[in-house]
């Protein structure tokens, strides 16, 4: 009997896909989601669906989410004008409240998305269970609100949620010791918990396809990056806007125990599954010098 090319290829990406998930079972991977992919419902349910098959095929996956264009949406239908400091939203005491009340419904959509397909979540902010400490974070110096710059994660929660077979979706706010909130950038969220919990891979889901030897040059994509490399390349110069936190970010992720950091374009549907279960991937990874 012969049988069809295409049902072949879906056999073959299937064995393709087996000895990552022989490697990687039962070890936490944290995916940061946000930019566009947040933005375009077709392309959340790709994201879901893909953190859905990470858990069922034995990943321990953990969600954390920002909601910036949601928030700066809700802040806009108040008559406030969303302002930022070197890409730092300035938060007062009423910019914090709408910016916790529209990352909570974030959230809840996001766990109910999970649950549509068949997996048990719980959504929870940085708040609960004392996840995220947090000092007030300062931008060059200048005061810029309601913004904290994360100082110790207490993962137990996370910890009791996963044991239980809890898919964990995190927003980004936390308190200081007077316990006040504090909204917290969600990549700088993401690494801290990464590295809190020992995670084998963090993933962030951005609005490009990956890390350029050169922005102005789509061929220049890079598509394993080592420590000793990084560190050149952010030297060089060529690192500007928004990816120069996010270098910082994988760079110190590293080298607090996070075996490995992806960095991949969200607007690719199911960009994380062709990521970690593809020979070739499709963004950056990043990893230590001892790895391979």
């Amino acid at each position: 009997m012969k049988l069809d090319q295409e049902i072949m290829h879906k056999a073959e990406t299937l064995i393709e896909a087996l000895p990552y998930i022989q490697r990687f079972n039962r070890k936490i991977i944290v995916v940061k989601y946000g930019g566009s992919a947040m933005a375009d419902e077709e392309l959340k349910r790709h994201v879901i669906q893909d953190v859905v098959l990470l858990k069922l095929v034995g990943f321990k996956p953990i969600i954390v989410h920002g909601g910036g264009k949601e928030i700066s949406r809700w802040v806009g239908k108040v008559g406030k004008e969303p302002k930022f400091v070197n890409g730092l939203r300035v938060t007062d005491e009423e910019t914090m409240e709408i910016a916790e009340m529209v990352l909570n419904k974030v959230n809840k959509g996001l766990v109910s998305l999970v649950h549509e397909l068949g997996v048990k979540a719980v959504g929870i902010s940085g708040k609960d269970g004392e996840l995220l400490r947090v000092d007030k974070k300062y931008s060059d110096g200048k005061d810029i609100g309601y913004v904290g710059e994360v100082k110790e994660v207490n993962p137990k929660v996370l910890y009791d949620l996963l044991e239980k077979d809890f898919l964990p979706i995190v927003c980004p706010v936390g308190f200081d010791d007077s316990y006040h909130s504090y909204n917290i950038n969600a990549d700088d969220a993401a690494c801290a918990i990464a590295t809190a919990v020992n995670a084998e891979k963090l993933a962030f889901l951005t609005d490009v396809e990956g890390v350029y030897r050169d922005p102005s040059d789509e061929s220049t994509l890079i598509s394993e990056l080592h420590i000793s490399e990084m560190e050149d390349l952010i030297a060089s110069g060529n690192i500007g806007g928004g990816m120069l936190p996010k270098l910082n970010n994988c760079m110190d992720a590293v080298k607090n125990g996070v075996s490995r950091v992806h960095i991949m374009d969200g607007r690719i549907a199911h960009c994380l599954l062709l990521e970690i279960f593809t020979k070739k991937g499709i963004g950056t990874v990043v990893i230590g010098e001892e790895k391979e």
